[in-house]
């Protein structure tokens, strides 16, 4: 049998990327992203845990480096800085760093909100705070099996089970925290613009100029978003133009609801007609993708419309 006749081979069941399906953020770009494994979840962990245990150290030197205390006053101390330092960390780093703490950051994950939203700090405080019970809890329980009757060990071993069945038989890997907070950890996305529809958008404009007068984005128009939103906005409009008449409507309406949503987040006060929806988003591509730009020759990179503004707080 020729090359050009053989089948394509099927991907091998269960190896293909994990996709968190039907994940719409507030901009009404449907988006696709793959599910974090065990593996980095697990890896991200470990680093934060030493990230962690290495600020204890330090601590506890500086607090007892020359005192003879006693072996169960350190040890009392040690667990509760322990909890006093690894609770802020995990919450704070997720806040500010969008969804990911130092090992998430070395691992290529971060967390997301499963309604597309933005990460709050209800959800980040809840997802970390369970973390206690699912992950520190057992931990500690471990540390001190030797000293369990038979009870114990079933009732250590059933908690674990269920701990590591949850994550397991679950399609996006959530833990319990996670199911509570509404988040999921995905692989961190590949921010990468191709140059296409901004030269596309750049010779349009160069043809059309009228046209292009209709759609002008003042500095604060483009304060908005950044490199993940664009890149999004890029999806829906390198997709190829529908076939029949279900299909395009069903484009048409999709580009109009993106073109409103823009229009409103940004306070433009244009009127933007339907006809016109995609043109106005093309613009506002170009314009956005120039502003980033500008900013990188500074030295600002702006991720994601989470993250601060180039400036703020200057």
């Amino acid at each position: 049998m020729s090359a050009a006749r053989r089948p394509a081979r099927r991907p091998a069941r269960g190896r293909g990327p994990r996709l968190l399906r039907d994940f719409v953020p507030p901009e009404g770009v449907p988006i696709r992203l793959e599910v974090a494994g065990l593996g980095a979840r697990l890896a991200a962990q470990v680093i934060d845990i030493v990230v962690t245990l290495l600020v204890l150290v330090a601590v506890m030197l500086i607090l007892f480096l020359g005192l003879e205390a006693p072996e169960s006053l350190l040890l009392g101390v040690g667990a509760a800085l322990f909890f006093f330092i690894r609770a802020p960390y995990y919450i704070v780093t997720e806040l500010f760093w969008n969804g990911q703490t130092l090992g998430k950051r070395m691992t290529g994950i971060r967390v997301i909100a499963t309604d597309g939203r933005g990460l709050d700090a209800h959800a980040v405080a809840a997802r970390n705070l369970m973390k206690e019970m699912e992950i520190f809890a057992p931990g500690t329980a471990m540390l001190a099996v030797r000293d369990m009757d038979a009870i114990g060990y079933l009732a250590l071993g059933t908690w674990i089970a269920v701990l590591l069945a949850v994550p397991l038989f679950n399609r996006e890997h959530q833990r319990i925290g996670d199911l509570i907070a509404g988040t999921c950890v995905v692989v961190q996305p590949p921010l990468r613009l191709l140059p296409d529809i901004a030269a596309a958008a750049t010779v349009s404009a160069a043809t059309q100029p009228e046209e292009a007068a209709e759609f002008a984005f003042l500095p604060h128009h483009l304060g908005h978003y950044g490199d993940y939103e664009l890149q999004t906005l890029e999806r829906l409009l390198r997709a190829q133009t529908a076939r029949g008449e279900k299909a395009a409507a069903a484009r048409a309406a999709q580009v109009q609801a993106v073109a409103e949503r823009i229009r409103s987040r940004i306070e433009y006060a244009g009127r933007v007609e339907p006809e016109r929806a995609e043109d106005f988003l093309r613009a506002f591509y170009a314009a956005q993708r120039a502003e980033l730009e500008r900013g990188r020759l500074f030295g600002r990179v702006r991720a994601d419309r989470h993250s601060p503004r180039p400036g703020a707080g200057a």
